[in-house]
Formats: structure tokens, C-alpha cells, sequence
């Protein structure tokens, strides 16, 4: 009798098969989609950087990889050319860089002096300040873009890095987010201020700067990345190829005329592309601790 039933109590503690969770099975699906989805065009930019300007005209875009990956790369970085022959990759590269850095720590500058002035100081019309500043961003730069640009021509700085940069720095983005940030800060830190004898200066350098760590790590981010994909800014306000921008000297290569069969150089086009992509993606990975607690925690 109990050799019988061990066999049958086996049986029944043998563990049963877990059903699929297909909203599981789901979700992986839509998250690697979405991953193909945005992939999958970049990849096809590289291998296709790797082409020649002939075969990418004649068949398009490519998924596989050809032998000119190096020699696109390396044109298109110090090779040099345009109008004057004097522009290469590196050049608008580190134009690109400037317009990127001066636009991201001057927003943060400004933005954070704007925030801590309507706060902190009691001023009679703060509030109204407040939303005329605010009201600058129902009005982004293509709306501007021709009192920018006579106002800039006017003041001769034109074909600068000043004239790149300052014009940019105009909006109320960074002055709404350390407003709220400001805000949220216990006013009893500023009592404690007071009595320790600290002014507005101290009070702001020593105390509202590191603890806006965060928010200025998370707008650095995003101020860098508008600078740094700026088009139509930078193809109005520079006529010099010297102040050409990478974004814009991608597009000057399309247009251009490579010897007697007027086929653009599409591979060192596409080469830039990529290039172009590597520094805000490298900010990103750097920044991004630092750029969601920004968004979500308040770091006090």
C-alpha cells in the first residue's frame, strides 16, 4: 500500500508549469519596438557612412557596411573645404561646442539670478516680472527671429560667438523651473541665513547653489541639447564659414558640388551626423543621476 502511493505523492508534488503573463510578454514587445524604432535609423546612418558618395546616390541609404568608414571619418573631420577651402569637421565642431557650453551655463546664470531676484527680494511687481518673463516662451525663437536678427546686426555682432549665444539665452525655461525649486526651499534656511550673519550673496552662493546642484545638472542637459541641435539661428545669424556650426555644415555638405558629377559627399555628410550625435549622447550618460533627481526629487 505505501509503495503504491509514493509514486502517486511524487506526482502531485511535482511543481506546475507557470502560466505566461502575456502583459508581460507585452510590454517587453512594445519596449523593444520602441528600441528598434529609434535604433534603427541611427545604425542605418553609420553603415551607410561607410559608402562612398557614388553608391549612396545611386541605391540610398545601406544596412551593411562598406571600406570607406575611415577615410568618410577622417574627411570629414580634417579635410578642408567649403566656398574657401579653410572648414573642416573639427572647426564646426568646436563651434558646436561653444554654442552649446555658452548657451547652456549662461541660461543656468541668468536664470538662476532672475529666480533668486523674484523669491527672495520683495520686490512690488515680482510676480508681474514674473509672467512678462514667462510669457517669452509663447514666443520661441522662429517667431523673434527677425527683430532678433535686425537688433543683432545693428549692435555688430554678427558672425560672433556673443551673437550665436546671447539671443538664445532669452527665455523664461530656466528661470520657471528655479523659480519653483526657489520656492520650495524651507524659508527657515533663510532665517538661519540671516542670523549667521549671511547676505543675499553668501546666502545664494553658499546655500541655493549647492543645493540647486541637481536642478542646474538637469537644465545643463537640456540647454546644452537646444544649443547644440540650433539650426536656423545659426544659418541666419553667420555668413562666415568659419562660425559654421556642425548642424549646419552637415547640410552645407548635401548642398555642396564634388567635381564635375554634382553628387554631395553623402558619406562625410552622414559621418558628421554621428559625430554630431556623440557629445549630447555622452552628456546624457554623464548627467543622467543627476537629471532625473533634478525632475523629481527636490534634493533638500
Amino acid at each position: 500500500m505505501t509503495e503504491i502511493s509514493q509514486p502517486a505523492a511524487q506526482a502531485t508534488t511535482r511543481p506546475a508549469r507557470r502560466p505566461i503573463k502575456w502583459s508581460r510578454v507585452g510590454d517587453h514587445a512594445i519596449l523593444i519596438a520602441g528600441a528598434l524604432l529609434m535604433v534603427l535609423p541611427v545604425f542605418m546612418i553609420f553603415a551607410t557612412s561607410s559608402h562612398d558618395r557614388i553608391e549612396v546616390a545611386r541605391t540610398g541609404l545601406q544596412f551593411g557596411f562598406s571600406d570607406q568608414l575611415a577615410v568618410n571619418y577622417g574627411k570629414a573631420m580634417f579635410e578642408k573645404g567649403g566656398f574657401t577651402d579653410t572648414v573642416d569637421g573639427s572647426l564646426m565642431l568646436m563651434n558646436s561646442m561653444i554654442l552649446g557650453l555658452g548657451f547652456a551655463f549662461g541660461k543656468i546664470i541668468i536664470s538662476m539670478m532672475a529666480a533668486y531676484a523674484i523669491v527672495y527680494f520683495r520686490l512690488r511687481f515680482a510676480t508681474l516680472a514674473f509672467w512678462i518673463i514667462f510669457t517669452t516662451l509663447l514666443l520661441p525663437l522662429e517667431v523673434r527671429i527677425l527683430p532678433s536678427y535686425e537688433a543683432i546686426q545693428r549692435l555688430g555682432m554678427a558672425n560672433t560667438y556673443s551673437g550665436l549665444i546671447i539671443p538664445l539665452i532669452a527665455s523664461a525655461t530656466g528661470t520657471f523651473f528655479f523659480r519653483q525649486f526657489f520656492r520650495s526651499v524651507p524659508e527657515e534656511l533663510g532665517e538661519a541665513a540671516r542670523i549667521d550673519g549671511a547676505g543675499p550673496v553668501k546666502f545664494f552662493i553658499d546655500i541655493l547653489v549647492p543645493l540647486s546642484r541637481t536642478m542646474i545638472a538637469a537644465i545643463f542637459i537640456i540647454m546644452f541639447v537646444f544649443g547644440w541641435n540650433q539650426y536656423l539661428w545659426p544659418t541666419m545669424i553667420t555668413t562666415e564659414e568659419s562660425m559654421f556650426t556642425l548642424v549646419r555644415g552637415i547640410k552645407q555638405i548635401t548642398q555642396g558640388v564634388v567635381d564635375s558629377n554634382d553628387i554631395p559627399e553623402y558619406g562625410q555628410a552622414l559621418a558628421l551626423s554621428i559625430i554630431a550625435i556623440i557629445p549630447p549622447v555622452l552628456i546624457v550618460l554623464f548627467f543622467q543621476n543627476w537629471f532625473v533627481k533634478g525632475l523629481t526629487e527636490s534634493d533638500k
